[in-house]
């Protein structure tokens, strides 16, 4: 019997720990590393980046990462998958085959390119052809706010990425694919699963959700005794190893920090779900009420039984665009009366914005300390009388840029002429942002052209 597909995560999004790609490589025997970075705002920022330079729009600290990881997975055979492209894939590859050569690696890096989400050159072609890209939140059409699109990504499925492995690429890197397809794309080209194998295939994307957030899974951001996770400094992030079958194990490197565990994998699985007997991917449905969880030794969480249906007509479509402006200024206010006084403060501030007449569509006040996150919690009178510090942070959004940077010259002031015992301010001169909203749509799959491009090094 063939030994299982051993995939390790070493990215859970854009921002996720710089070391853990190495600790991947180096801390045991793998076949696969998988980097996923793209979150929805994600692209917009990209593609703000790529407006202003044509060879950027891609996550750049893949290029970091891979610094010190691709001698080794070149050494060992190690393959990788990273939707690291963002709005520019071609632009990563080309990055990544410059870093390839600088290492000495010519002749032992063969990059596959995942192209074809990309739909924002589309979008005037695709609505006149009949697509109204509706909200799914809403109804609304996309034509009410196409004039202020930034972004439109569909979501791509695992099937590119086999593709790209079928062809000898040992690094694949993509733009929006769908983030478990990046586990299911090599278990498709390692065990030759079908397009329409439904259970195998949504046994590889429970085993994809579960690493695709990282060490989520192995003890990181772990709700249930989290105290008694053990060393989350040096902590390990999660690796599957999925049979052919599609059963798997979730495990990690030995010796690293962290725990895997029925309770904690568990958490993962019901992270960012909706109906849990149909989660949707391109790639397949699949339903998590069959999923079978047992520990099987310590750190070693055992999967099985997972059920899957056909793969949607219609794919999902990450669309941003720009809604107004935004700004957020904090003040600290000091024992005594600490609660008092930023309460006294922010209606100053309200009082003041409203008599310059400025129209806000929300003004949103949190009091750090008090409320911000669960209420009061039952604390009243004497007990906020005795707050030690409050930190009032207000927050306005408006359609127009003025009455945002108006807000934030009306911050500073309070200083010295609000209440007294102002003290390690942050930002009191807070900037205006642009807001870019989400707006989730439907696209027929016929109309998606992925694409796969090799690039030789």
């Amino acid at each position: 019997m063939a030994p299982p597909v051993r995939i390790a995560a070493g990215q859970g999004f854009w921002g996720d720990w710089l070391e853990a790609p190495y600790r991947q490589v180096t801390g045991g025997p793998i076949d696969y590393l998988v980097l996923d970075y793209l979150a929805e705002v994600t692209m917009s920022v990209l593609q703000k980046q790529k407006s202003r330079d044509a060879t950027l729009g891609y996550a750049t600290d893949f290029i970091s990462a891979m610094e010190r990881v691709l001698p080794i997975v070149a050494a060992h055979g190690i393959k990788v998958t990273a939707n690291a492209g963002g709005v520019n894939p071609r632009a990563c590859a080309t990055a990544l085959a410059d870093l390839g050569r600088r290492l000495g690696l010519t002749g032992k890096l063969r990059i596959g390119i995942v192209m074809g989400d990309d739909l924002l050159d589309r979008l005037d072609e695709l609505l006149d052809a009949g697509e109204t890209f509706a909200n799914l939140d809403t109804g609304r059409p996309l034509a009410d706010v196409r004039d202020r699109v930034r972004a439109a990504n569909v979501y791509l499925g695992a099937g590119p990425l086999a593709d790209a492995l079928g062809r000898g690429a040992n690094v694949v890197v993509s733009g929006r694919v769908a983030d478990p397809s990046l586990i299911l794309g090599p278990l498709m080209h390692a065990w030759g699963w079908r397009p329409d194998a439904w259970d195998l295939l949504a046994a590889g994307t429970v085993a994809g959700h579960i690493i695709e957030c990282g060490a989520q899974a192995s003890g990181g951001n772990y709700s249930v005794d989290w105290r008694r996770v053990p060393d989350l400094a040096n902590v390990g992030y999660p690796i599957v190893a999925v049979a052919r079958d599609g059963t798997f194990t979730v495990e990690k490197h030995p010796g690293t920090g962290g725990r895997i565990s029925v309770a904690g994998v568990t958490e993962q699985l019901v992270y960012e779900i909706g109906d849990p007997t149909a989660y949707v991917t391109p790639d397949c449905v699949a339903d998590f009420t069959s999923i079978r969880l047992a520990q099987a030794g310590r750190d070693r969480v055992r999967a099985w039984g997972v059920k899957g249906r056909p793969a949607p007509e219609r794919l999902k479509v990450s669309v941003a665009y720009f809604y107004g402006y935004k700004a957020v200024a904090t003040l600290v206010y000091s024992w005594p009366d600490a609660y008092a006084k930023a309460q006294a403060a922010d209606r100053i501030l309200r009082e003041r914005l409203d008599r310059l007449g400025l129209e806000f569509e929300a003004i949103h006040s949190e009091f750090m300390g008090v409320d911000a996150t669960h209420g009061t919690l039952g604390r009243r009178g004497a007990a906020l009388a005795d707050l030690p510090e409050v930190q009032l942070r207000v927050g306005v959004r408006a359609a127009a840029r003025e009455p945002v940077d108006r807000f934030t010259r009306e911050i500073a002031p309070l200083v010295l002429n609000g209440p007294p015992g102002v003290t390690g301010y942050g930002g009191p001169r807070a900037k205006p942002e642009e807001i870019v909203a989400f707006w989730p749509a439907l696209i027929e799959r016929r109309l998606v052209e992925p694409c796969v491009e090799i690039m030789d090094v």
